[in-house]
């Protein structure tokens, strides 16, 4: 530190007087050989300035020599990129907030229009297909309001584009009359990528590619794009996934430096790995997961302690000891933020010998884990709780469906796993406690059906069945939810920073318009200005004997806000719990290994930085969403393939979302949604009442409304855009009727053939 200061204090005369003003002179000299005036001095002086100010004349004015001039023209490009400023057509330096100009991202819609996000907040502003001509959905840009459109939307024009985001673009290549093309997977980039001919490489028209864009769109002109990866053919069997990964930017391939880190792993637990660790490998823990799970993050043990209670033992997988903070494993593990699970195929978090072998708790081998040993009363509260570093040894890879099996006396455990019975009937025992007690804190349960879809040989659904929870999912779940609630708890009382997993109750708007839906029905969710998640669970219990519960469910659902990762402890509003981390699953959540490691450093006396913290919540919050989004794109792919031949046929189903456009249907049984466009609801002009979640005849009256049970037909099942359209049966029959009254009370037209000989003969004369 002291040859910076006496660096910074020689050479401060070599400074020119203006640049020696800068605030932040001595934070540019710490970081650059070459300080330059800083983001912060240059923005104070085009504001003192008052007027847009010439660049060179600036760059004089700073007294920047000739030997700084691309250092700093550097400098004012990324405070452009960044919003900070901009040039006007003169070649100006302007301040964006003087010319009343607007940052933000660009959200695309198939149609052709789009929006942009503010980034500051605030309304959206429309773009007009002009307008979106010169940018790719995602871009940032500047933009001014420009008027409003025929809606009374805010217009914005397009001033500055501050970044194109669209390096690489997956969809169809088409070759029509000698032109090359790219229509891009999703659907928000509805403008056309060229290709030339000389860029297609060996595509054939049809396939699916990745293409470079080479050539932003702008003003005057198209995209240009070349093909860099042929995928294949659109209904190639894993097509679906292979689509989704490039469509959402999803890491899918592991960089050669975390391959190689993860190659010198050993194949097994070392003894020296296992110094300065409980051994509690006599433990007869268990995994219970699902009968296709391949990463077991977690192992249970529960012992009954009489009247005191229980003592339950959560040992998970210690990741943290083999990812080291910013070596390879650990950046792409914070790249990817979440394993993504697609049917019949995992994209992991981390590579296979860790997430599937080292890190994995495997039945009968000695492992690694970070342990949460508690005692819980009889009454199902956490009396004390201990973390502790362990090598453990799983006696046993369960079932749900196996555990449950015993536990409900449907069969009788194998004799090798008959000496575990006690342990697991401690563990429902335990669950039956933490149940009452999840009541009495009033968590909101909301009931939901979860669906697995069967493939055929060549790799096509044959089926979708319902998922049925059994009691040995609750008792994990359980489990799981005490020891992360452990695990804030002690973060929080350590004053150690974490990530926690934040969920905020509703916002006034949403709170408000459900207390409106709900007073339609005669109820009342309570709990005033900030209702607690007790109100909402009581109400839920309140409803569930009715016919529209479902629909009031939703709704209720829907109230709540999405929840995310971040440093700042807001409590989880859903599961009422005042704090809440993830502890539980460090092989396929970043966040989880960022707690285990804010733990670890409590056990050994040092304090994790908080710097960035922030960061790496909004990006997993954001990955998180990524792979959601993705996966929901690949179950449309599948879903519509398996409508395809199912066009005409008819169903019941549930009205399970409402839209100005029309409603979505769910069908019965086999869980596929599908539109019943407006123009399918029958020979009336219909209204969307968003409060209500209806559409509302305006001359018959009729109404279709959330949760209503109505029976439809298939009319198109279209694997282009993953879309399946349906048509109300009873408004075909309706369209029917009216038709044939129409023509009925139509005045009927004389027949131009004669009908007598007379006649006939008369028209002969004429």
């Amino acid at each position: 530190m002291s040859t910076t200061k006496s660096r910074s204090r020689a050479n401060k005369h070599e400074i020119p007087a203006i640049r020696q003003a800068d605030p932040f002179y001595e934070r540019e000299i710490e970081r650059y050989e070459s300080p330059l005036p800083s983001r912060e001095y240059i923005l104070q002086l085009l504001a003192e300035a008052g007027c847009p100010v010439d660049a060179d004349a600036f760059a004089a004015q700073l007294e920047i020599t000739e030997a700084e001039r691309d250092l700093f023209q550097r400098r004012l490009g990324a405070m452009q990129r960044d919003g900070q400023l901009m040039l006007n057509r003169k070649r100006q330096l302007c301040l964006p907030d003087k010319l009343d100009l607007i940052k933000g991202r660009v959200e695309g819609h198939p149609d052709g229009f789009g929006f942009v996000v503010p980034e500051e907040g605030g309304d959206d502003l429309y773009l007009s297909p002009k307008e979106m001509h010169r940018v790719l959905h995602g871009d940032r840009v500047m933009v001014r309001v420009a008027g409003f459109d025929r809606r009374g939307r805010r217009e914005a024009k397009i001033v500055e584009v501050l970044e194109h985001v669209n390096k690489f673009i997956v969809g169809r290549y088409y070759l029509e009359g000698g032109v090359g093309f790219l229509i891009a997977e999703n659907r928000r980039i509805n403008q056309d990528i060229l290709v030339p001919t000389e860029h297609a490489g060996s595509a054939q028209s049809g396939q699916v590619v990745t293409v470079e864009i080479v050539t932003q769109p702008g003003a005057h002109n198209e995209a240009i794009g070349r093909v860099t990866e042929v995928i294949g053919s659109f209904t190639g069997p894993g097509m679906e996934i292979e689509i989704a990964l490039r469509k959402h930017d999803l890491p899918y391939v592991f960089p050669p430096d975390v391959e190689a880190q993860a190659s010198r792993l050993p194949g097994k637990v070392q003894k020296k790995d296992m110094a300065e660790r409980e051994d509690i490998r006599h433990l007869p823990l268990v995994t219970i997961d699902s009968e296709t799970a391949r990463d077991f993050d977690d192992a249970v043990y529960c012992e009954p302690l009489g009247r005191s209670g229980y003592r339950l033992v959560v040992a998970i997988a210690d990741v943290s000891h083999y990812v080291q903070p910013r070596d390879a494993l650990d950046s792409e593990g914070l790249n990817r933020g979440n394993s993504v699970y697609f049917p019949r195929r995992v994209i992991p978090m981390l590579p296979e010998a860790l997430s599937n072998g080292l890190c994995s708790l495997n039945p009968e081998v000695d492992r690694l884990s970070m342990v949460c040993d508690m005692r819980i009363t009889s009454t199902g509260s956490v009396k004390e709780y201990r973390f502790y570093p362990a090598v453990i040894y799983s006696h046993a890879r369960l079932t749900y469906n196996q555990v449950w099996d015993w536990l409900s006396g449907e069969a009788e455990p194998e004799p090798k796993h008959a000496a575990m019975m006690p342990h697991l009937q401690a563990l429902d025992k335990l669950f039956r406690t933490m149940l009452k007690a999840r009541a009495k804190r009033g968590a909101i349960d909301f009931g939901s059906t979860e669906t697995q879809i069967i493939f055929d040989d060549q790799g096509k659904i044959k089926d979708i069945v319902p998922v049925v929870r059994n009691d040995a999912h609750r008792i994990i779940e359980e489990c799981m939810l005490a020891a992360n609630v452990c695990a804030s708890d002690f973060l929080q009382e350590k004053k150690q920073p974490a990530l926690y997993r934040v969920h905020e109750g509703p916002t006034p708007e949403k709170l408000a318009a459900l207390r409106s839906f709900l007073a339609e029905f005669g109820l009342d969710l309570g709990g005033g200005d900030k209702p607690h998640a007790k109100d909402y669970a009581a109400l839920l219990e309140q409803i569930k004997p009715r016919p529209d519960h479902a629909l009031l469910q939703t709704v209720m659902l829907r109230s709540l806000r999405q929840a995310v990762y971040s440093p700042d402890n807001k409590g989880h509003f859903g599961l009422a719990y005042e704090a809440y981390t993830h502890f539980t699953s460090p092989i396929r959540r970043y966040p989880d290994l960022l707690v285990h490691r804010g733990i670890k450093a409590v056990l050994q006396g040092v304090k994790l930085p908080v710097k960035g913290l922030a960061e790496i919540g909004t990006h997993c919050s954001m990955t998180e969403r990524r792979a959601d989004d993705a996966t929901r794109d690949v179950d449309a792919w599948l879903k519509t393939y398996f409508m395809r031949d199912r066009v005409g046929d008819e169903y019941n189903g549930t009205v399970s979302a409402v839209t100005s456009f029309g409603m979505f249907v769910a069908i019965d049984d086999i869980f596929i949604e599908g539109l019943v466009h407006v123009s399918e609801l029958g020979q009336d002009y219909f209204h969307y009442d968003q409060a209500k979640h209806l559409m509302l005849g305006e001359r018959t009256g009729k109404r279709y409304r959330l949760g209503d049970r109505i029976r439809i037909k298939v009319l198109r099942a279209d694997i282009e855009t993953s879309k399946i359209d349906f048509s109300l049966v009873e408004q075909e029959s309706a369209a029917h009727d009216m038709q044939r009254a129409f023509e009925q009370s139509a005045p009927k037209k004389k027949s131009s053939k004669p009908r007598t000989a007379k006649a006939k003969a008369g028209s002969k004369k004429q």
